[in-house]
């Protein structure tokens, strides 16, 4: 599977620029992303979030995928968080660059969280600090058995900043989130697969194929029931169950009106595989 840069509008602006922390490809209907800073176990910088940004816009406006992997370069990492070498020198030690790094963090884990398409993270090393924090963001996680995922934040007399505090508690559970933001120890990929933090465990050299197949799997269903269903889910985080429930009324009724809901019924009685148009 050959890896390739391509270009693309910065996220602000527009001004065209060369990807030099991420490569991506198209496979099929399904992209794939990868954190290219293999010497820096592609831990994340503002380039490379600024990059990210980008392309998540790129992918979300192009109705050819429909669903995203993301994975890291090298077979060591996944992403071990933020570039501390080099942010201690030039940004966390004042706190103004600080909260603006922060901030571009926080909107770069958000578009992967509410990207309208599935996310898959494919853990194909350490997923540390900022790095299990992205990964958190994304739909569904595959792990390999080498991968060791941690909040570590507590060690440096920080906390998990990127929304590990929020989105950890509502996967795992408060007490077993408190164990690892409290400690900040690692756990293997196979003890994050027994607490629900991931969903597959593979060996390593599986990791990136098993998250692409799913992606496909997932890709091959209708695209609007599988946004509505995402959305769905979302808002089922952050409101009572009526208004919920009173959501996925809305949802469900939207979709009885489309285009690709008469085409699942007819090529469910014509035994045939659906084709559908998002519409």
């Amino acid at each position: 599977m050959e890896l390739r840069k391509r270009h693309l509008g910065r996220f602000m602006g527009g001004e065209q620029v060369n990807l030099e922390t991420l490569l991506n490809e198209k496979k099929g209907s399904v992209g794939i992303i990868t954190l290219n800073r293999p010497q820096q176990m592609n831990a994340l910088n503002w380039q490379l979030l600024q990059e990210l940004c980008g392309l998540l816009n790129e992918y979300e406006s192009d109705e050819n995928i429909r669903a995203l992997v993301l994975t890291g370069n090298g077979p060591k990492a996944f992403c071990a968080g933020a570039d501390v070498k080099r942010n201690t020198a030039t940004e966390v030690d004042h706190l103004t660059s600080f909260l603006d790094f922060s901030r571009l963090t926080h909107e770069t884990f958000h578009k992967i969280e509410v990207f309208k398409k599935p996310v898959i993270a494919a853990i194909n090393g350490v997923a540390l600090g900022g790095g299990l924090e992205m990964a958190l963001c994304c739909d569904l996680r595959v792990a390999s058995e080498e991968a060791k995922l941690g909040l570590t934040e507590a060690k440096l007399g920080a906390i998990p900043g990127a929304g590990g505090t929020q989105r950890l508690p509502r996967l795992i559970g408060p007490g077993l989130a408190k164990q690892l933001i409290f400690t900040g120890n690692f756990i293997t990929g196979e003890e994050a697969y027994r607490i629900g933090l991931v969903n597959a465990v593979v060996p390593q050299e599986e990791c990136l194929d098993k998250a692409v197949g799913l992606a496909k799997e997932i890709s091959e269903r209708a695209p609007l029931a599988v946004q509505a269903a995402k959305k769905c889910i979302g808002i089922s985080l952050q409101v009572d169950l009526e208004s919920g429930l009173n959501y996925e009324a809305e949802c469900a009724k939207f979709l009885v009106g489309s285009e690709d809901h008469h085409e699942g019924f007819s090529s469910f009685r014509e035994k045939r595989k659906p084709v559908w148009k998002s519409r």
